[in-house]
């Protein structure tokens, strides 16, 4: 049995060496695989939540709601699909807000106090 140990030490010390440290490192890169497919799972539906939002935010920009009819249009066109009304008049009322600085001053009176 010595003389065994002695003409096969590379192969003992080889096989001691896969013996032990193959299965840590065969455990650490499962365990990093199966956290990696965790943070997948968790982070592609937050990914299509957010491009859900900005397209939601995009197209919601776009839609004008018709003066007469009150049907609502994506503003692509210039017509009212349902009454034909021009729908140019709305974007430009949207768009040049005037208001009167009179109606948003707040006025304060001062009194002294004995």
């Amino acid at each position: 049995m010595n003389t065994f140990l002695k003409t096969n030490q590379t192969l003992i010390t080889t096989a001691l060496i896969f013996i032990l440290f193959v299965p840590i490192f065969g455990i650490n890169f499962f365990i990093s695989f199966i956290g990696n497919i965790m943070l997948l799972l968790v982070l592609i539906p937050l990914l299509v939540l957010l491009i859900i939002l900005i397209t939601y935010n995009s197209l919601k920009s776009k839609v004008n709601t018709c003066d007469q009819c009150g049907a609502l249009s994506l503003g692509f066109s210039n017509e009212c699909m349902n009454c034909g009304a021009n729908l140019q008049n709305i974007n430009i009322k949207e768009n040049n807000q005037t208001v009167d600085p009179r109606e948003s001053t707040i006025e304060i009176k001062a009194e002294e106090i004995d």
